[in-house]
């Protein structure tokens, strides 16, 4: 049975390290204090998310239909994968981008100008 290291500790939500790894084959063992990637950091929903993201191409709207839910909270699981990761979200870039995904959807027909309105508020 695999299990996943935890990239959180389940006590206090501190980051967590490997101090022992194993070879399944040969059954050598090395100890020390190895770091875990910033992706072992995620949360189960964050990696699931991101499978989502990548098995739709990044394509919010097959990403809506997939998990069943609306643009605004596409948006929002994004931009906290980023933050989990580590990386700055510019504002400004992030505004204008939704700004252009909203008119390119509005004008494909994938949203009612209503929706757009809507959207362009938030």
């Amino acid at each position: 049975m695999n299990r996943e290291v935890l990239g959180k500790c389940p006590v206090c939500g501190g980051d967590t390290s490997i101090t022992k790894i194993r070879c399944s084959k040969c059954k050598t063992t090395i100890e020390g204090d190895f770091g875990l990637c910033k992706f072992c950091r995620l949360t189960p929903e964050q990696k699931e998310f991101i499978d989502v993201f990548i098995r739709c191409r990044g394509n919010i709207k097959e990403i809506e239909k997939e998990l069943g839910i609306s643009y605004p909270t596409v948006k929002n699981k994004i931009e906290d994968v980023v933050m989990a990761l580590g990386h700055k979200v510019d504002d400004k870039v992030y505004e204008s981008i939704d700004r252009k995904e909203i008119l390119d959807r509005l004008n494909n027909g994938e949203i009612s100008v209503d929706e757009a309105l809507e959207l362009l508020k938030q």
